[in-house]
């Protein structure tokens, strides 16, 4: 299990670092104003869609389904064909009625930022299908305990948007976000690339082969396969997505602030997904191939003994950086951000941002883990109901809060709907079982890890605002 999950840890913190140097690029450049905004804005919607279909959704339906197929071959290509069809239309619609797209997804702004947004939207979009072939491959390497290929292949989008920046750094700004948006597509064929000579190197485009003449020729031995994942894809969506969901309905709502906003809640959002992606997303990719067998087999102490180490496991971690990124919040963004033309007052807004996404760290972590009891018992319609009710409260929470706290407002709805999701979640997987995971020793190292290192931050930032008068 720990294998899997340093080769995923390994691939997502690789990608991530290169993720802030491009984030560095961008801030220095394109500082936090309209045009930085456009460009989130636009890239905000194909990144939501590949946190869903690459962290959760997808697999989470695709494994289980495929894993219990009599026509594997055939249950793949038929999969893929339907939902690539209907991403393909998705972005040709989005094309042709771009205008109309973009007036939805930045509400707020006014109608000359809306139409400078609007082509920028439609070429950020077709990222979408890319990365629909890149999930979908990666699903079939992650059931042949193959991770390495999907972790690390996130880190060419980013060295070709780090790349276009390069090229791009002195033309005027709205170039730039051109320039960003032409590297998002060239990263997407990059990650596309890798996969398939991954794919062929381990036997998965020979199995699609078969696939395919099977499905072109009309068979349609898998069809109660493929109905059963349907059934499963829509509720696994809803129901694995509500941190990813919550921080888009956070962008949106945004438009209606100063300018500025998306681009505060972009950058801190970026570091609280880092040790979710790292070690929550990383963990529960790793494993829920495993979980879901062990269940298949009717073994539930091995499940849950498995759940019961990572538990642990991501307690230590994600208590750790939740106290280390809400005492360090100012310190951490003007390291990483404050050049060029983003200011120290960006730094601050960014830092208030950042505190009160941190909060939510550690339920949407461990909900993500406890999620995986669900969808390895085919509960996705239960799970697309407790973060129904999630998202409900969080449009609340956010419609209200940001009346009083802007753009920090909506990050800490966020973490308030992580903190509902994660009881929720708990509810669902039994309070009893949830007992058995107990142990005194390990919350006692908890509770003693944790003093420490808050002290040792806390002196730690007293020496740096003394040095930087933050």
């Amino acid at each position: 299990m720990f294998k899997s999950i340093f080769t995923n840890s390994a691939g997502i913190l690789t990608s991530r670092v290169l993720g802030f140097v491009r984030d560095m690029l961008t801030a220095s450049v394109l500082g936090a104003g309209v045009f930085s905004d456009i460009f989130f804005i636009a890239f905000k919607l194909p990144n939501l869609f590949r946190n869903i279909f690459a962290e959760g959704a997808f697999s989470q339906s695709f494994i289980p389904s495929f894993a219990a197929s009599a026509h594997k071959p055939l249950f793949s290509v038929s999969v893929f064909v339907r939902l690539f069809s209907v991403i393909v239309l998705m972005s040709l619609l989005v094309t042709l009625f771009q205008g109309a797209f973009t007036a939805l997804t930045a509400f707020g702004y006014s109608n000359e930022v809306k139409a400078i947004a609007a082509p920028i939207v439609a070429i950020n979009f077709f990222y979408l299908d890319l990365i629909f072939i890149v999930t979908f491959l990666g699903a079939l390497l992650q059931y042949r305990k193959h991770f390495a290929t999907t972790a690390f292949s996130t880190a060419l989008l980013n060295v070709a948007m780090i790349t276009a920046l390069f090229i791009a750094k002195d033309m005027q700004k709205l170039d730039v976000v051109y320039a960003l948006s032409w590297g998002v597509l060239a990263g997407g064929v990059l990650q596309v690339a890798v996969h398939i000579l991954a794919a062929k190197k381990r036997g998965v485009m020979k199995l699609l082969t078969v696939g395919a003449i099977r499905f072109f020729r009309g068979d349609k031995n898998a069809a109660a396969d493929t109905n059963r994942f349907n059934r499963s894809f829509l509720p696994s969506i809803a129901g694995s997505s509500t941190a990813q969901i919550a921080a888009f309905v956070d962008v949106w709502l945004a438009t209606f602030l100063a300018s500025g906003a998306i681009s505060y809640l972009y950058y801190s959002n970026r570091i609280f997904q880092l040790p979710l992606a790292v070690f929550a997303i990383a963990t529960s990719m790793a494993l829920f191939p495993s979980v879901a067998r062990a269940l298949n087999r009717g073994e539930e102490a091995t499940a849950l003994a498995q759940l019961k180490k990572a538990f642990w496991f991501l307690s230590f971690l994600l208590f750790g950086f939740t106290a280390g990124g809400i005492i360090l919040s100012k310190e951490v963004i003007w390291l990483i951000y404050e050049h060029g033309n983003f200011t120290r007052a960006d730094t601050g807004n960014t830092a208030a941002v950042m505190a009160m996404y941190m909060i939510g760290l550690v339920p949407f972590g461990l909900s993500r883990l406890f999620s995986l009891w669900l969808y390895s018992k085919h509960q996705q319609l239960k799970a697309a109901k407790i973060s129904a009710i999630s998202l409900a409260c969080n449009a609340v929470f956010s419609i209200v809060l940001m009346q009083f706290m802007g753009a920090a407002g909506l990050a800490l709805s966020g973490s308030l709907t992580g903190l509902l999701l994660f009881a929720l979640t708990l509810r669902a997987f039994g309070f009893e079982r949830l007992k058995s995971f107990f142990d005194a020793r390990y919350a006692a190292g908890l509770a003693l890890f944790l003093a420490i290192l808050i002290a040792t931050l806390l002196f730690l930032r007293g020496i740096i605002d003394a040095y930087l008068r933050l």
